[in-house]
């Protein structure tokens, strides 16, 4: 166990080496930093509350959930029935039910098959359990009720919470913010940290748009003042722009905001104006082109949020995929507008629940105990080792160091979030490091004890300490994993450093201590063990 070929010390002492390197870019400022490479230029990025930042919790708007739902299923009861030529009527939601009475002369056992269609098994035709999306039930009278089943309903609420978050990663990180934690609480909030950002107003505006983009044509049957004082017509609906012009706009989508592939913000040639382009995928652009050559001379509105952004008249058919949205916006709004339609348009709106700024100044508290806890613990260990162990505490004391140097540096390789749980992890680390040592020395002793040489009882010590030093690392990995993919926020910061700080653990309190006491067993040749 003594005996490192070249080669292998070399491997050795060149891992140790490349990967507390990682951890210089932390020693530099920013500005120092950006002229290197771009490999060289990853860094341990504070947490909140080591740094400040914004704090915000959102919930899912759980009722429009289901509103969208019940429309859907509204929608789609009226597609099944119209492609299978039945005729119906009072076709209405009611809650969480849409009830539809079949026409008399139509055979209501031949709607009921082809409504039971739109019933599928929660998650899919692999869903378990057994529950599924919709009951179907017969009135009786040619009356039928399908009903959204709690189980899809709390479903389509989990898939949102899902999507919100992607979307909203997408958001921030448009931002050019650096290491934002965005994750789930509970079954219908997300959880915002972002480190840095002082000034969460702008992030609210941004997160808390729906972005829903959609292109409708302007109904021209009817004018906006007759439509306030009569009513729109059935298909239609009242919505304003941003100076509460009114328009009546019709409720049939044309071509949605999904079908979006990029947009950008820019500056239209001709008057100069702050402007966003967007392009449509080959579905959005074949739609857009039939709209635009079937409608010319009409106006067609660009309706975001259910507010009009504006309403051009169709000059000619547009058949390239493309265009453009100009609405008196200043460059900010343009560039927040590009930013929200890359992003794509959230499933459900977003409340703010709660909201909170995190000063700097707590932060630099936090870090300023923390290094004294890191200092005192450190001092106190390195001082235990050498007062117990002699030489070989030293040779400890070395390996730690570096250790805890591997530790910063994986932490920056990784561009890992460092919180006030993850310096308590590494103090924490430092002492099952040196509790490797420990077991290893021990068990050093007790070869001698029992009349060993110096050189036989030292081999046999890293020999036998093996098995039980990667057992104790290994069960404390696995809880240090289960901590990370269960817990949430200042735990997982804690799960993280403490797992990097086992690997290296087991990395320098075996391998590289071996080395230095090989090294110095094969120079010294000694006789007796000074431990």
């Amino acid at each position: 166990m003594l005996f490192f070929s070249r080669w292998k010390a070399i491997s050795v002492l060149l891992t140790a080496i490349v990967i507390c390197l990682f951890a210089v870019p932390n020693f530099f400022p920013d500005r120092v930093v950006q002229r290197w490479p771009a490999w060289a230029q990853r860094h341990i990025v504070l947490g909140l509350d080591l740094q400040g930042g914004s704090h915000l919790l959102l919930e899912v708007d759980s009722n429009a959930v289901r509103k969208e739902k019940v429309q859907t299923l509204l929608d789609d009861v009226r597609r099944v029935l119209r492609e299978a030529r039945i005729g119906y009527t009072g076709l209405v939601a009611r809650g969480d039910s849409v009830e539809v009475r079949i026409r008399e002369g139509a055979d209501p056992q031949v709607a009921l098959a082809k409504l039971r269609e739109l019933s599928q098994p929660i998650g899919g035709a692999l869903g378990g359990g057994g529950q599924r999306t919709v009951n179907i039930a017969d009135l009786g009278g040619g009356l039928i009720r399908l009903t959204l089943t709690p189980a899809a309903i709390t479903e389509r609420i989990r898939q949102s919470v899902d999507q919100s978050i992607q979307i909203v990663e997408r958001r921030v990180n448009e931002l050019g913010t650096v290491e934002p934690s965005i994750q789930r609480e509970g079954v219908d909030r997300i959880l915002v940290q972002v480190p840095g950002l002082q000034d969460p107003t702008h992030l609210k505006d941004i997160i808390g748009k729906t972005a829903k983009l959609t292109f409708r044509l302007v109904d021209v049957s009817i004018s906006p003042d007759q439509a306030i004082q009569n009513g729109p017509p059935p298909d239609s609906e009242i919505l304003k722009d941003h100076n509460q012009v009114p328009y009546v706009i019709q409720k049939r989508i044309m071509v949605s905001g999904e079908d979006l592939t990029d947009a950008q913000p820019g500056f239209d040639q001709r008057t100069s104006e702050p402007i966003v382009t967007f392009r449509f995928n080959s579905n959005g652009a074949r739609r857009f082109a039939q709209v635009t050559q079937e409608n010319v001379g009409r106006p067609f509105a660009i309706v975001l949020d259910n507010e009009v952004i504006s309403a051009p008249v169709i000059r000619e058919p547009i058949l390239g995929g493309s265009g453009q949205i100009s609405g008196s916006f200043t460059v900010e709004q343009a560039n927040d507008l590009a930013i929200l339609l890359r992003a794509g348009a959230l499933p459900a709106p977003l409340t703010i629940i709660e909201e909170r700024t995190v000063g700097p100044g707590l932060g630099q508290d936090s870090i300023q105990k923390g290094k004294i806890a890191a200092a005192v613990g450190s001092v106190l260990v390195v001082v235990f080792m050498l007062a117990t162990y002699g030489l070989f505490g030293f040779f400890a004391n070395v390996a730690v160091a570096v250790n805890v140097a591997m530790i910063f540096g994986l932490l920056s390789l990784l561009n890992a979030t460092l919180t006030l749980p993850g310096i308590a992890g590494i103090v924490l680390t430092v002492g099952i490091a040196v509790d490797s040592n420990v077991l290893i020395y021990e068990r050093i002793r007790e070869e001698v004890r029992s009349g060993r040489s110096a050189i036989s009882a030292i081999d046999a010590g890293f020999t036998r300490a093996l098995a039980t030093i990667l057992d104790s690392n290994i069960t404390t990995f696995i809880a240090a994993a289960v901590l990370f993919f269960i817990g949430t926020g200042a735990v997982r910061g804690f799960a993280v450093t403490l797992g990097i700080g086992i690997l290296t653990t087991v990395f320098t309190a075996f391998t590289l201590t071996r080395l230095i006491v090989a090294s110095w067993v094969r120079w010294r040749r000694p006789q007796l063990v000074p431990i």
